[in-house]
């Protein structure tokens, strides 16, 4: 929906050299990098958003301040203003991640505003099939790009955070069925229209670093990484002197089930590697292209898997080199850096039967397809357990606290004592407490992330700040073994 961003990025900011593809309108007021209030918010503008915003019937308005990961009170106040006139949905930068990183801020709460109205319809929905079946809503949960699960109503909050939640799904399914020991290995899900690739290293799967891209926007969305590419049992074909090239646009039904565009499942069908529609209208297709380029048509369907797989496999090195070049920050990582490479593939999908094993000779590595290989994504979602984060910045020379995602800040009551551990320990405290009152019971909690430095001022140290992420561990439960 037509959604456009209300910012306060105070001094030093040039919002049109980021050059936003979406309507940004700039406030006055700043917050500073310690979570002060540097200049307050003018109340002539506060009031001129009614003329720049319009109504908002239809439309979406997300708020973000610079650094309101440290103070969400102009964002608050913003949104107070906001919900007294504006007919659409609201998103508050600092209910959505507490992490650093303005323009990712940005394109984060831009992108929830915009689909909050559509998940809010689809949770609409299932409370009315959930109120006819006599289904306690708290029963339903929504996957999520990280692997983990949340609740339908929250889901209406942050549905930013469930759009990747397809290949998460493949992930989870691995997880959940698979009987490989391997500390690496590799997962593809290959369907119809795209195959996706992810990675296991020392037994976890790797999560994006910074955030996920989304429709080629950066966002601070948590989720698996993941490298998706357009090639899929139905993927066109395109045939040449230089060879074959698969993808990357779908090319629609196969011809075994009635389409008109040949592809690799009728490849497949042809030479009975499976069994899908019918088998003879396969092979006339592939005999009509195979005349044109002077072959027999068993030998065309030969080219056209090797052209998938090899295509596979150029992807897979490309993803491995990619990680390979990811920059390295802690002092561990550079002295022992980690092996990324596999010594495994794992698939699922329904072409994965006959795409995997020949991706694994082509990289001469074993492998497993996944039991119920077509349907394991579902196996995955209805096996992840709930995710939650949550982040705490607090600075002691301020004695202040703040946790962005509850939208509160609260005072320090001894804050000569208060020291990274102690900060741990308040932040797993909070994440408990919201766990448990979501109705997640025994959950896992680890730390995500933490930094603490002391500020000095006149050769003396005058305080500390400390940043720790904290998030209920991605799980699955295992189905098999």
């Amino acid at each position: 929906m037509p959604t456009q961003v209300v910012a306060v990025p105070g001094p030093g900011v040039n919002l049109d050299s980021l050059r936003f593809p979406f309507p940004v309108h700039k406030l006055s007021g700043y917050i500073d990098h310690r979570g002060r209030e540097a200049a307050p918010l003018d109340p002539v503008e506060l009031n001129g958003l009614r003329d720049v915003l319009g109504s908002g019937e239809g439309e979406a308005a997300a708020v973000v301040g610079k650094f309101s990961q440290r103070n969400p009170s102009h964002e608050q106040v913003i949104g107070a203003e906001l919900e007294k006139w504006y007919r659409g949905t609201i998103s508050l930068g600092h209910r959505l991640s507490g992490r650093a990183n303005f323009p990712r801020r940005i394109t984060t709460a831009y992108l929830n505003a915009s689909v909050a109205q559509q998940q809010l319809g689809f949770v609409k929905m299932w409370k009315d099939v959930l109120g006819k079946l006599n289904i306690p809503l708290e029963d339903v949960l929504i996957l999520k790009a990280d692997g983990g699960t949340m609740a339908l109503q929250e889901s209406a909050l942050k549905p930013i955070e469930t759009i990747l939640s397809g290949p998460a799904a493949s992930t989870m399914g691995v997880q959940a069925l698979t009987s490989r020991e391997d500390a690496n290995y590799l997962i593809v899900d290959i369907g119809g229209t795209t195959t996706d690739l992810a990675v296991v290293v020392e037994g976890e799967v790797l999560y994006e670093r910074d955030g996920a891209v989304i429709s080629g926007y950066r966002t601070l969305v948590p989720a698996v990484l993941t490298r998706s590419l357009g090639l899929g049992g139905d993927s066109e074909l395109h045939f040449s002197p230089d060879g074959i090239r698969v993808g990357p646009r779908r090319a629609g039904k196969p011809v075994c089930l009635g389409g008109e565009g040949l592809t690799p499942t009728d490849a497949v069908t042809a030479l009975e590697l499976a069994q899908v529609g019918s088998r003879s209208q396969a092979v006339q297709a592939l005999e009509a292209q195979a005349r044109q380029l002077g072959v027999d048509w068993p030998e065309l369907a030969e080219r056209i898997i090797q052209a998938f797989t090899a295509q596979l496999a150029r992807a897979v090195e490309d993803l491995y080199r990619e990680l390979e070049s990811i920059p390295l920050y802690t002092v561990r990582e550079v002295l022992n850096p980690p092996d990324l490479r596999p010594t495994a593939v794992v698939g699922l999908g329904a072409p994965a039967p006959v795409f995997i094993p020949k991706l694994a000779q082509f990289l001469n590595l074993p492998y497993e397809v996944l039991p119920f290989s077509a349907g394991a994504n579902a196996i995955g979602a209805a096996a992840a357990q709930a995710t939650l984060g949550l982040t705490l910045h607090a600075d002691t020379e301020l004695a202040r606290i703040t946790l962005p995602e509850l939208g509160r800040q609260e005072e320090i009551r001894r804050p000569l004592f208060f020291d990274l551990a102690k900060a741990r320990s308040r932040v797993e405290e909070e994440l408990k407490e919201l766990a448990q009152a979501q109705g997640y019971q025994d959950a896992e909690i680890y730390v995500v992330e933490e930094e603490s430095f002391n500020m000095v001022r006149g050769f003396r140290t005058v305080g500390q700040r400390h940043m720790v992420r904290a998030q209920l561990r991605p799980q699955v439960r295992r189905v098999r073994g």
